[in-house]
């Protein structure tokens, strides 16, 4: 493959933040493969007709220092790919603080790769899914409520990096020394040679990360255009939500760059619907237990996995579940694995008391969790013969699928708008083709995992 044919690489601060930057792109007709970790020139010869690569990651979990052991090397081959533009995707809640999944240390860390760029783009709204920016204010939607992000039912009240600060700039500068200024809303109003002088005015000023306020779908595609064109002082690195990828596409599409009657981007008309899927959730969000309650109100086979389990003192009750949902997978029932059901589920303290006593805590306790559900699902799948698996939970979902041993994603069907199903690539061929989705815990309507489930085409008649 000619790197030169590449628009864009990106690199996800999860696993569930990263399929939505890859389903923005291939929906609109951009074929993009997201890989576990940078992939090699021999990697990318095994796809025709890439135009954009993402990176898979776990930084929004992380430590300041373990962000950078992982991002230096990411942003090093993301700098040398041949991509005009390189995105360190983040989440559309923005979630993020000093000591956990910092985008302001994010930031520092990249300008070692792009010296030479002095402001920093931001983009967090994507109305798309509900997240919009108004003069500096982060706003999401929940279900069908718009809420500030700081009185948000669950962004307010995280368990690892809860929002008290809706004025991303403020809540950024706790993070980073840089300073951070707005092209608001009315800024992005007018004609593009206007706001394009606007813009160039602001650059003239060299903050350090310049926030993109993000309403509707036409201020969106300015900001696109904007991002694309780089004037003197932007340069090839941006940061924000799905909603750059968004931004992007559509002033793409302006310019004639998509192909959306590429074969490589049609539903793939040999996908069906299958009669039992797994669901592994270690997610604790209210819409994840939305969704957990109506699977097993719709037939699913509904099992706790214990803190016990996930500390590692019960092996026999841990090995007695994956039997359970074995039988059950190959009875031909769903099944539907969780840690908790909401965020007051008296399991949550339960676990970090119990991890925390094995000297596990903040990113270290995430990953520890991750690690441990995977482990489970890859047990599960082996005995199971699956061919479609849900994984519910951002910060889990990027430890869990590096356990099954994938190294790239493809989408394949558009089920809810930051959660598509997608095809895995892996050197195991027992995965290799395995359906898998990644749901963050705020996306997906009630039924998500029913929708799973049914997605595809139906048998052709005989």
């Amino acid at each position: 493959m000619n790197h030169n044919e590449l628009l864009l690489a990106f690199y996800g601060d999860d696993f569930t933040g990263s399929t939505d930057a890859m389903e923005a792109l291939a929906r609109s007709g951009y074929r993009t493969v997201l890989f576990l970790e940078a992939p090699s020139l021999d990697r990318l010869k095994k796809f025709e007709g890439i135009r954009c690569i993402g990176v898979a990651g776990t930084s929004r979990a992380k430590s300041p220092e373990d962000m950078e052991a992982e991002l230096r090397p990411v942003f090093e081959k993301l700098s040398m790919s041949g991509a005009p533009l390189v995105h360190y995707k983040t989440c559309s809640t923005f979630d993020s603080s000093p000591e956990v999944g910092s985008v302001g240390h994010a930031i520092g860390v990249a300008r070692d790769y792009f010296p030479d760029q002095v402001t920093v783009p931001l983009l967090v709204g994507a109305p798309r899914l509900g997240r919009y920016t108004l003069f500096g204010q982060h706003f999401a939607k929940m279900h069908d409520t718009v809420y500030r992000l700081d009185r948000h039912p669950v962004m307010s009240k995280h368990p690892s990096t809860p929002m008290h600060e809706a004025d991303l700039r403020l809540h950024l500068a706790q993070q980073t020394a840089d300073s951070i200024t707005l092209m608001d809303i009315v800024e992005l109003d007018g004609d593009n040679d206007t706001v394009l002088r606007r813009y160039r005015d602001k650059l003239g000023e060299k903050p350090g990360i310049l926030l993109f306020d993000a309403l509707d779908e036409d201020r969106l595609k300015r900001c696109g255009q904007l991002i694309q064109d780089k004037p003197e002082g932007a340069g090839a690195f941006v940061v924000g939500s799905s909603g750059v990828e968004y931004a992007l596409a559509a002033h793409w599409d302006e310019l004639g760059l998509a192909s959306p009657s590429s074969e490589n981007n049609k539903p793939d008309a040999t996908i069906r619907p299958t009669d039992a899927i797994l669901v592994v959730s270690g997610s604790a969000s209210p819409v994840s237990q939305l969704q957990i309650e109506r699977a097993i109100a719709e037939g699913y086979h509904g099992m706790r996995i214990t803190p016990a389990m996930i500390g590692g003192t019960d092996d026999a009750a841990r090995l007695g579940l994956v039997q359970q949902a074995v039988d059950k997978l190959q009875e031909g029932q769903s099944v539907v694995l969780y840690t908790a059901l909401g965020p007051e589920d008296e399991a949550i303290g339960e676990t970090r008391t119990r991890l925390k006593t094995m000297g596990l805590s903040g990113a270290e306790a995430g990953e520890y969790i991750g690690r441990s559900l995977g482990k489970l699902t890859k047990h599960v799948m082996d005995q199971a013969g699956l061919r479609r698996i849900v994984i519910a939970g951002g910060d889990t979902s990027g430890f869990v699928t590096s356990e099954m041993g994938a190294y790239g994603l493809e989408m394949i069907w558009d089920v809810s708008p930051g959660a598509p199903l997608c095809k895995v690539y892996s050197d195991d061929a027992s995965l290799d083709g395995l359906e898998l989705a990644l749901k963050g815990g705020q996306l997906g309507s009630p039924d998500y995992f029913i929708k799973v489930r049914d997605a595809g085409f139906p048998e052709p008649d005989q």
